[in-house]
């Protein structure tokens, strides 16, 4: 007997041509998301000392937040049911259906908190179903409509690895925190005298702030990335973030644990140390989230002159390019002028890398990708090269 699970992934993964509109797969698929979303809400509100982030807290104690999670589990049932109407095979509008009534069960929008441990640790589901939504929405139809590889399914070669990844970087994001921000409050107590030119920059304007934020933190990660390119074990962790075959908003959430705690630090270290507002550095980490699913997407647009200025999808497609001419450039996160300044700017008119992925074998799941820098071997680069026909 064949798992449910498989049934559901087998949908999911079903060919373009059998899932167009009118064949109730659009209406499961946002049906699966909603439901998950309204899911992860109402379990933040019933247990929030476990499963809420403190900031969301806030936001979740308004009027209209319950109204809105309310809004978000009818909307999953209606396409639910829409999809089973539709659709020959049933598995995701069942699976959408289950989840938004295990989510009633829970009590749904009107869920009354429970007392939970005062331990201080938490798990950012809410944080998750934030980032769901605001990225997965937003992405996942702009690649349908306008994309550069029209032959990449949504749910592609490795999405579920993608997806895990996606959902461990939101649920760690209080360990991720803690572990990033150690540096700077160590150097901060130690840096009395910067203490003028932190009030200084602190009362610029908040907008000339927010552009000197993302000027000074994109150098840093230039050089930050460049290091991961050229130090060989930094490039253990770094390739699993370009072990990715296929380009698109997901990708971008795989990166090794080590590698987001690093490079989160040397992107907080000089806000922290120089005294921006916290206002900016959140409006900031906000972008990089966006920003990040945007120049990893599956869209389409050569934008020739635009990306010698900002960082476009095409700019950062090459930096994930297998050719030969793809090797160690564009390392710039925003502004491409850091690459053109050192060297390392390419972007040939009007032409996109012709595969994506590294010239080596890395193992497949998110545990094994996990170990994979401490167990690397030249033995599992060669075979990787030679699979690649290097």
């Amino acid at each position: 007997m064949a798992n449910p699970l498989d049934h559901l992934r087998d949908e999911l993964e079903a060919p373009v041509a059998i899932r167009k509109f009118g064949s109730g797969w659009y209406s499961g698929f946002f049906a699966l998301v909603l439901a998950i979303a309204g899911f992860g809400l109402v379990v933040a509100l019933r247990w929030p000392g476990w499963f809420a982030t403190p900031e969301l807290q806030t936001v979740e104690k308004t009027l209209w937040f319950r109204p809105v999670v309310h809004s978000v589990l009818i909307s999953s049932y209606a396409l639910a049911l829409l999809s089973l109407m539709l659709r020959t095979k049933k598995a995701i509008g069942f699976t959408a259906l289950a989840i938004g009534i295990a989510a009633a069960l829970l009590g749904g929008a009107n869920v009354s908190p429970r007392e939970t441990h005062d331990w201080g640790i938490f798990f950012g589901v809410d944080f998750f179903v934030v980032n769901l939504i605001a990225a997965g929405l937003m992405f996942a139809p702009i690649e349908r409509f306008w994309p550069h590889n029209r032959d990449q399914r949504l749910f592609r070669t490795e999405w579920r690895e993608d997806l895990f990844y996606y959902l461990l970087s939101s649920m760690l994001v209080q360990v991720f925190t803690y572990l990033a921000l150690a540096p700077s409050s160590i150097i901060n107590a130690n840096t009395v005298s910067l203490a003028g030119i932190r009030a200084a920059i602190g009362g610029q304007p908040w907008v000339l702030q927010f552009v000197e934020a993302m000027l000074l933190t994109d150098f840093v990660q230039y050089w930050f990335h460049r290091a991961f390119h050229r130090v060989p074990f930094l490039w253990g962790f770094h390739a699993v973030h370009h072990s990715a075959k296929a380009m698109d908003w997901l990708a971008g959430a795989r990166m090794h644990f080590v590698e987001i705690i690093l490079l989160r630090s040397v992107t907080s270290l000089p806000l922290l140390t120089f005294g921006f507002l916290p206002s900016v550095m959140q409006a900031y980490v906000a972008l990089v989230y966006i920003y990040s699913g945007l120049v990893h997407a599956n869209l389409k647009g050569d934008f020739d002159r635009f990306g010698h200025f900002m960082v476009t999808p095409r700019f950062h497609h090459w930096h994930h390019g297998l050719e030969a001419e793809a090797v160690d450039v564009n390392f710039a996160i925003h502004f491409p002028l850091w690459d053109k300044l050192f060297g390392t700017f390419h972007l040939p008119a009007g032409r996109w890398p012709q595969g994506y992925g590294i010239p080596e074998k890395m193992p497949r799941g998110y545990w094994r990708q996990l170990a994979y820098p401490f167990v690397r071997s030249q033995k599992a680069i060669d075979a990787g090269k030679a699979e690649a026909g290097h």
